[in-house]
């Protein structure tokens, strides 16, 4: 394990999939869907999920998000993080 010294580890998971039609977020299968994986921090995610759009930026359906998974782990810490950006 790497030690980032006092940075709080914020967890991000990437994935993706292609989608049925392009408004909505429905996933064409499931079962295919991409998980790229989690990372400790915003920067790392962004990283991974732009070199995921990139691979597949010749099909439209194809989507990749990232979910702040630190704020469903802590969600009073969410709020407040929330709120204060306001």
């Amino acid at each position: 394990m790497s030690n980032d010294g006092d940075k709080k580890q914020l967890l991000h998971l990437v994935f993706g999939g292609e989608l049925k039609n392009l408004n909505s977020m429905e996933f064409r299968n499931l079962d295919e869907i991409d998980m790229v994986g989690i990372y400790p921090n915003y920067e790392t995610a962004l990283h991974a999920w732009r070199s995921k759009a990139q691979q597949t930026v010749d099909n439209a359906h194809m989507r990749y998000f990232i979910v702040h998974m630190h704020r469903l782990l802590d969600p009073a810490t969410a709020a407040a993080s929330i709120s204060s950006q306001s």
